[in-house]
């Protein structure tokens, strides 16, 4: 898996690249932890859920319908100001379910662990992108902060952190750009 640092990080900056709204810390906190929920399957670790099993890690909390379904919660719960199926409430949701995805995106880009579940339940295969960068970080905290904590941190930096703040300020010099062209 990546480190719940770059699930967060990836969520956060993704989601103001795609929105210009204004947010509160709640909104933010709530994005993030979004972005990180999926790795709460490790909890069956204890139980004996095997890692490779519908519920186990990487699993369908890591699937599209998961995503899909985590986001709806969300908006319904958290949102319920907003009307329903009105466009701030698509883009919400919408917010919501990239952040949650991009959990299984991400770790489908690591050299380890048994691949993502994308389309569970309906479809159980473990999928990997072709293209797989990312050290995968150890499971749990102390694996972290272990001696491997540098290599998992340095590529993650180097393939999704600094991707994504060029692409986050790339966007928003194209939004001032335009915004002056305006006046």
């Amino acid at each position: 898996m990546a480190s719940a640092f770059t699930h967060a990080f990836a969520a956060v900056a993704l989601t103001k690249t795609m929105s210009t709204t204004k947010r509160g810390w709640r909104f933010w906190t709530l994005l993030a932890g979004s972005a990180v929920l999926p790795d709460a399957d490790v909890i069956g670790f204890p139980f004996g859920i095997n890692y490779g099993g519908l519920l186990g890690h990487r699993g369908l909390s890591h699937s599209l319908l998961f995503a899909a379904l985590w986001s709806l919660l969300v908006v319904f719960w958290e949102f319920r100001a907003v009307a329903r199926c009105s466009e701030q409430w698509w883009r919400l949701l919408g917010l919501f379910f990239v952040a949650t995805a991009s959990h299984g995106v991400l770790d489908a880009m690591t050299d380890g662990g048994l691949g993502v579940a994308f389309f569970s339940p309906f479809d159980t295969t473990r999928y990997f992108l072709p293209w797989r960068p990312i050290s995968v970080s150890p499971i749990g905290v102390g694996g972290f902060f272990s001696g491997r904590c540098a290599a998992v941190m340095m590529s993650e930096i180097i393939y999704v952190w600094l991707p994504l703040a060029i692409v986050r300020s790339f966007v928003e010099m194209l939004r001032k750009w335009r915004a002056r062209e305006r006046k």
